[in-house]
């Protein structure tokens, strides 16, 4: 027995030690590069631009009933005028479902870059907003208004720091593409015609960039740094409805499980049965990035995840929020109908959940784990509507080269680093034609202003504006 605690105790100190030196090991990696070159643009015209474009009430709807037609033509027609530069060097199409698309010519025919922002905006409640939404109103430093955050700001930004070059005499060393669409929101083909354009042409782009992660700061257990997010690829989404259906009757005389008793009790097995847990290609080197600049506890857990992943995977399962969706296919119960009286038991009712897929689950996979998971036979599940997750672009190319540099040179300070994208975005549709696909907002944001997204109040400092087009200015002189 004693030989055996000795055993014991020798294993446990080795355990600790290997622990102890990965742990050690496991330092900051160099960044990318960094450059110290001054950007010169005309920053006031860069703000005028976005205020010009924010005026624009281009909201979609998925019922078109609801769209005003004239005000996404009115955003069209002033693009010349507010960049006569790009207007001038550009050649420009129109596809159907409002995509645009800019062509800049570069010096040689390598592989391009695109450039993405959509213009559409989500509608408004404008009793809950401090300030109009819609008419660019300035004030201590600030641009308020639907669409400055999510994308006009990015939109802008490229085709102002275009301007600006064209008017230094500029020529990208290879084409430029600035594509738009007018139809994000509401999932609009406006892309898909795009990415169906280069993909006839054989076209294969060295990079992408389009919306999605942002320099931030708080967003990663033990780093205090602000941290630049790129998403190298995104969840897929699908909604599942679940339906059952009874005799109805008065509530009076109930069975021993109504309607809505029974899913109720679908959805309580669902919310306590999450799906595994996958460390994906985003989320490893996402943890083998900003995990090496964390503190000495959450270092040990990251630099030991052959040892510790059962226990961030807890962590995660309690806990929920961020951190547990970038690890797993997420169930979010959004919808529930049932009768129309309180008195009365519906003959059916459903309801509705919003599925996040993890890049190792499909939405065939999902359905197939849920209805396991939900195990009665009164249930009906079936999909609404979805797709699945993206592709996952690279790290080890020029085009990711070029994007974290423009960010490390751009935010000076920030730890660049990949990251799983949770929402969907158009750029998913360039998977078709391309590997090197980055979702970045050319800005840097505030737990609170990234709040004002899709909500009140959305709005953008000024400085903000500056920053994002002096990205785009250090990408296109990389292009």
């Amino acid at each position: 027995m004693k030989y055996v605690i000795v055993a014991l105790l020798a294993a446990i100190v080795v355990l600790l030690a290997v622990i102890i030196i990965r742990m050690l090991r496991f330092k900051p990696k160099a960044g990318p590069a960094v450059y110290d070159d001054e950007i010169v643009f005309d920053k006031d015209k860069a703000v005028d631009g976005l205020r010009a474009l924010v005026k624009c009430k281009t909201i979609s709807h998925s019922n078109t009933d609801f769209e005003d037609n004239e005000e996404f033509q009115k955003l069209l027609n002033m693009l010349p005028e507010l960049y006569p530069n790009v207007h001038s060097a550009c050649e420009y199409i129109q596809f159907p479902d409002r995509g645009i698309l800019f062509k800049w010519k570069g010096k040689n025919d390598g592989n391009p870059a695109i450039l993405m922002a959509h213009y559409d905006v989500v509608p408004v409640g404008e009793e809950g907003w401090e300030k109009p939404p819609f008419e660019g109103v300035i004030e201590d430093g600030v641009l308020w208004g639907r669409g400055t955050l999510d994308t006009k700001v990015t939109m802008n930004a490229a085709l102002s720091a275009a301007d600006n070059l064209i008017a230094q005499g500029f020529t990208p060393e290879n084409d430029v593409y600035f594509a738009f669409s007018g139809g994000e929101e509401i999932n609009g083909k406006g892309a898909e015609h795009i990415v169906e354009w280069f993909a006839e042409k054989n076209i294969t782009p060295e990079l992408v960039v389009d919306e999605g992660g942002a320099v931030v700061e708080d967003v990663f257990p033990g780093v205090t740094a602000p941290c630049g997010m790129i998403g190298i690829a995104e969840k897929g989404v699908v909604n599942i409805g679940y339906r059952t259906k009874s005799n109805g009757g008065h509530a009076s005389a109930p069975k021993p499980h109504t309607p809505v008793g029974i899913l109720a009790r679908a959805c309580a097995r669902v919310e306590n049965k999450p799906f595994k847990s996958h460390i994906t290609k985003p989320i490893a080197e996402m943890f083998d990035t900003l995990g090496r600049h964390s503190n000495f506890v959450y270092r040990m857990v990251f630099a030991n995840l052959w040892c510790f992943a059962f226990v961030l995977d807890i962590l995660c399962k309690k806990q929920g929020g961020e951190l547990n969706a970038l690890m797993r296919t997420t169930v979010a119960f959004t919808q529930m109908e049932g009768s129309s009286a309180p008195n009365v038991i519906p003959p059916e009712a459903m309801m509705v959940s919003n599925v996040r897929l993890n890049s190792e689950d499909t939405i065939d996979s999902a359905i197939e784990y849920i209805k396991k998971t939900i195990d009665d036979d009164d249930v009906e599940v079936s999909v609404l509507h979805g797709f699945n997750a993206s592709r996952i672009s690279k790290t080890d190319c020029k085009g990711w080269d070029i994007v974290a540099s423009s960010v490390a040179s751009t935010w000076k300070g920030t730890i660049v680093t990949p990251y799983l994208m949770m929402q969907a975005s158009d750029s998913r549709h360039y998977g078709k034609i391309s590997d090197r696909v980055y979702r970045f907002s050319a800005m840097d944001l505030t737990k609170e202003e990234r709040s004002t997204i899709h909500g009140h109040n959305e709005r953008i400092r000024i400085e903000t504006i500056h920053k994002s087009v002096e990205f785009y200015i250090r990408l296109l002189k990389q292009c």
